[in-house]
């Protein structure tokens, strides 16, 4: 067991998580997904022993973390053009369009934003595995949008602990069936995968917290134009969100599928319409801001709406009379 960065931890009580959620609490520059890889990689000791992440500390427990330098990434670079929003030598903030995979997975090898960041810079943060060089976070593959990418693993723990902190302000526009109730809503549900379909997310009572703030941007026809900034940042939060209040994304193929067939009355033939004007869910990654972590300078990123987005946002201000 060897590595550049060690941490060693005397537990003092019993703790009420499970080793890989104890050691997040404690050691804020690492993600619980890094810690629990670290775990299952053999760099954890507790009391000399390696431990199972499920394991749950003791008063008393010695606890050895080491941190391994990061190996580079033998991920293949693809020629993929990016649009860079900012760029110095730390990190890059890139516009990622919709229907690009963020990084590799089953079903996605190639084609990724992780072989184009690779292609276009090279060696990158480590510190979310090899097939993910530099990703601090993810964006659904429909979802468009701002996504921060780390240039080496000393800068990609601070973003990661910042995320953490919540101290990244991330804020998404997205349109969505119906009309709120109110024109600002939180939504505080707990998140998890579905038992019924571990490849859908929902609403859980044992799930991990999950809050997410609307506020209603222009009120259309049979839709609104929403504002979403997220609190935490957990797997489809928004679309199961506004799914868990009636309000389903338009356009989202996996949760709400003809969605708009149940809008009746005088706006079932708009809702159509609006519909079909939609290759893609309508969700985009619209605003960054955070502080840099090593230069200090307060960094407010914005990204447009796409054109296939903008043009049904147009299509639907202008056919909505006054609705808005």
């Amino acid at each position: 067991m060897s590595g550049g960065e060690r941490h060693v931890i005397e537990v003092e009580a019993d703790a009420e998580d499970r080793l890989d959620a104890f050691l997040a609490s404690r050691l804020t520059t690492l993600s619980r997904t890094r810690l629990a890889a670290l775990i299952q990689e053999g760099h954890v000791l507790v009391n000399g022993l390696v431990p199972r992440k499920r394991d749950r500390p003791r008063a008393g427990d010695r606890i050895v973390v080491e941190v391994p330098p990061s190996q580079p990434s033998d991920l293949l670079g693809e020629a993929i053009p990016l649009t860079i929003v900012f760029e110095d030598e730390y990190l890059l903030v890139v516009d990622k369009p919709a229907g690009m995979v963020v990084h590799p997975a089953v079903g996605h090898t190639s084609g990724t934003l992780a072989n184009a960041l690779v292609h276009h810079f090279g060696t990158l943060s480590g510190e979310a595995g090899a097939a993910r060089p530099g990703l601090v976070h993810r964006l659904d593959k429909d979802t468009s949008g701002l996504l921060l990418v780390a240039r080496n693993d000393d800068v990609h723990r601070r973003l990661s602990a910042m995320l953490k902190r919540r101290t990244i302000r991330r804020t998404y526009t997205a349109v969505v069936w119906g009309h709120l109730a109110q024109d600002e809503i939180t939504v505080d549900a707990p998140l998890g995968r579905s038992p019924s379909d571990r490849k859908r997310i929902a609403v859980l009572a044992d799930g991990k917290p999950a809050v997410t703030h609307f506020h209603r941007l222009e009120r259309w026809r049979a839709a609104d134009l929403l504002e979403a900034r997220l609190e935490t940042g957990r797997t489809h939060q928004i679309r199961v969100h506004l799914l868990s209040i009636g309000h389903p994304v338009v356009g989202d193929r996996d949760y709400a599928a003809g969605a708009e067939r149940g809008v009746s009355g005088p706006a079932r033939a708009w809702a159509r319409q609006l519909a079909a004007l939609l290759p893609r869910q309508f969700l985009h990654a619209s605003k960054l801001t955070f502080t840099h972590p090593m230069t200090r300078q307060v960094l407010s990123l914005e990204s447009p709406l796409p054109p296939e987005l903008e043009a049904a946002a147009a299509w639907a201000r202008r056919t909505s009379g006054g609705a808005g």
